[in-house]
């Protein structure tokens, strides 16, 4: 004998059965609307995320464009300052 007991094959019966039932659930026109209305709510975010990305990025760039603006004006200065001092 395999020493399968009646409770691990009546557990395996019903997990086939569970999993078929399952199945059914899964693939349903209703499950299939719920799917697609929580796909295009993702895309929806997606959409959102992607815009705020860009927007938090052409913020950086500009930082980054004033600061080395600035930087370059207080490297001048300073040149300026020793050129005086020389």
């Amino acid at each position: 004998m395999l020493g399968f007991g009646l409770r691990e094959v009546g557990c395996f019966a019903a997990g086939v059965l569970f999993g078929t039932a399952g199945i059914k659930v899964l693939s349903s026109k209703d499950a299939k609307k719920v799917y697609v209305k929580g796909t295009a709510a993702a895309l929806r975010a997606k959409d959102y995320v992607m815009e705020t990305v860009t927007t938090i990025q052409a913020e950086a760039e500009d930082i980054y464009a004033e600061a080395k603006a600035l930087n370059e004006e207080r490297a001048a200065e300073e040149e300026a300052a020793n050129a005086v001092l020389e």
